[in-house]
């Protein structure tokens, strides 16, 4: 692993070294918390530098908007947190441009022409769970200045909110490097917990209410009944400041809390890998106020997905960069109304998944938001009607003539050979659309009315996959 971070490092600073006289740039990126993330690891360092930029935020790097990046007069454009998909096309600007991405390359080359790519794929490193976009951007600034080191919560947050940490209960790889660095810069620290989403933020009652990933059976949607187990184990609810949370608990009301919550998982069948999962590495941002949302990273990937997938990704920009102001109001405004959306959305996926003998899939159409489809199609699998034995397709109307596609799948498929970033990308293509990504979350945007054919292909890929023929 060491050989690995030093071979990225000096990549780095090569490219570093090309860019670093530059006075104006222009960064691309992604709209999703990593690209958010990684997007403010570079407009904090090229602020630093002293080099003037402008930030722009994608879906995705279609033939339109590379076309209109191509034309503008910025003699550098940073790609954060995509672009190894479109490589090739990407080359072809007269200008200086690189490449900070962790998505699956569709070239194996470095170095064309005034391009310059950094993805931990190229030197054997998972972008889907060691590297995150952020990450990189993050060892992309640490070339320019140790002083960059303070960022590592950036990347941190986008490594969290990429999912980086799912498939072991905790961030591995070169994240696992990010994560001393910025415990040693003490601007985070990390700590095994519970891994329920709201710990920083909600009543303990509603904490175990709303918990989806996991979904815990008879508690999970059932107010009531979250109220019964705390108060069977005589957890005082309310202290002098009101609804007690979490992070109010003593160690043994936790144990407490925890012990009964398993229990409750084993008598109802839950698989055992899956109850493991409850428990597993917290990341706390140091710098952050006690009991909000940027406490926690976990919290902090969510709010900034709830401006990036609603077009308001400067907000959330704005919110990497220190504005704990205005920009934050109304960052939270806006994640109330994407927890009522999510919410909605996997009721809606309850009544029409359905399935094909390798796949299962679900049709959002306007109902569901294209930006939002792919984590309601990730957060399904914990939820009692979707079949975690196979990959779920998930589609959305992008606008009149496309559909937005997002692929899921979990651990246990990759295990067995599945790699979506692959099937989307061809499934697509043969379409007349165009996708990628990772092996286990990937998207694609099709022609309308290609939905049915798009999943016959993808039926039959991922069979082939899965049975290693």
């Amino acid at each position: 692993m060491v050989s690995k971070i030093k071979k990225i490092q000096k990549k780095a600073n090569e490219i570093k070294e090309e860019i670093k006289d530059h006075k104006k740039a222009l960064v691309v990126s992604h709209i999703d918390t990593d690209g958010l993330c990684a997007a403010g690891i570079i407009s904090k360092t090229l602020k630093r530098e002293n080099i003037r930029h402008n930030v722009k935020f994608v879906k995705s790097l279609d033939e339109k908007s590379i076309k209109k990046i191509g034309e503008t007069k910025t003699p550098l454009v940073i790609f954060t947190d995509l672009g190894s998909g479109n490589f090739d096309t990407l080359t072809q600007f007269s200008k200086n441009t690189v490449i900070l991405d962790h998505h699956e390359p569709i070239s194996q080359k470095t170095n064309l022409d005034n391009t310059y790519q950094l993805n931990p794929h190229l030197f054997g490193v998972d972008g889907a769970s060691e590297l995150s976009g952020s990450g990189t951007a993050f060892f992309f600034s640490r070339a320019f200045s140790k002083k960059n080191e303070d960022l590592a919560d950036l990347a941190i947050i986008g490594g969290v909110g990429d999912l980086q940490d799912s498939k072991f209960g905790k961030l591995k790889g070169l994240n696992r490097k990010i994560l001393k660095i910025g415990s040693q810069n003490d601007v985070l620290n990390y700590k095994k917990d519970l891994k329920i989403y709201g710990k920083q933020t909600k009543p303990i009652h509603k904490l175990l209410e709303y918990s989806s990933d996991p979904y815990i059976p008879g508690i999970s949607g059932n107010g009531r009944e979250s109220l019964e187990l705390l108060k069977e184990l005589d957890i005082d609810l309310k202290n002098e400041k009101g609804w007690r949370k979490w992070i109010d608990l003593t160690k043994e009301e936790k144990r407490k809390i925890i012990s009964k919550l398993m229990h409750y998982c084993l008598v109802n069948g839950v698989p055992k890998k899956e109850i493991e999962r409850m428990i597993g590495e917290v990341y706390v941002l140091k710098n952050e106020e006690k009991g909000t949302e940027l406490r926690d990273a976990s919290e902090f990937s969510t709010l900034l997905n709830a401006t990036a997938r609603y077009e308001k990704s400067k907000i959330g920009l704005k919110i990497c960069l220190g504005n704990r102001k205005e920009a934050y109001k109304k960052a939270k405004k806006l994640l109330r109304n994407h927890r009522k959306n999510i919410v909605n959305g996997l009721s809606l996926i309850e009544e029409n998944i359905e399935e094909y003998p390798h796949l299962q899939f679900f049709h959002g159409k306007d109902k569901i938001r294209d930006t939002i489809v792919g984590i309601i199609a990730g957060m399904a699998y914990n939820t009692p009607h979707i079949d975690r034995k196979k990959p779920i397709i998930a589609f959305a109307n992008k606008n009149e003539e496309e559909i937005k596609v997002s692929g899921r799948a979990t651990q246990k498929h990759i295990n067995n050979g599945l790699n979506l970033g692959d099937i989307l990308r061809k499934a697509s293509k043969k379409v007349g659309g165009s996708g990628g990504g990772h092996n286990i979350a990937a998207g694609a945007t099709i022609p309308k009315g290609k939905e049915k054919k798009f999943l016959s292909i993808s039926n039959k890929k991922i069979e082939k996959q899965l049975n290693n023929t």
